[in-house]
């Protein structure tokens, strides 16, 4: 068995396309119409998971709600550096500025990772964890 996607629905196509395409470099693999909404199929390339944003023809004005259950998509980065300096050219707000998360791998050493939190436009939220 192979996971293939996640979707999420969005309130506004373009400002979701920009977010996930020009600041998380995400590649648009396919689009596919339905008769009520449009599905946008984005991911680093065809082999990988991909992100199934759907935009319904429909759309609530208020947007979606996020239930309790969804948590957030978690995307590596190469330098935390680099993606603060982003989100300001970009214009969005970290959620929880950058931090070092300590976590015990199986052998009970300890390791550090940086990471950082962001919402999408639709308040999603994405984790970003360096190497």
């Amino acid at each position: 068995m192979k996971f293939l996607h996640s979707m999420i629905r969005v309130k506004d196509i373009d400002a979701s396309l920009k977010f996930y395409s020009d600041f998380l470099g995400l590649k648009l693999i396919n689009k596919s119409s339905l008769e009520d909404c449009d599905l946008y199929f984005l991911s680093e390339d065809e082999k990988s998971c991909q992100i199934e944003l759907t935009y319904n023809y429909e759309t609530p004005k208020e947007g979606y709600s996020n239930g309790s259950c969804f948590g957030h998509f978690a995307f590596e980065v190469d330098n935390m550096d680099d993606v603060i300096e982003k989100v300001k050219k970009c214009g969005y707000k970290f959620l929880y500025e950058p931090f070092n998360l300590e976590l015990k791998d199986e052998q009970s050493n300890k390791s550090y990772k940086k990471v950082a939190f962001i919402k999408d436009p639709d308040g999603n939220e994405i984790e970003l964890i360096q190497k």
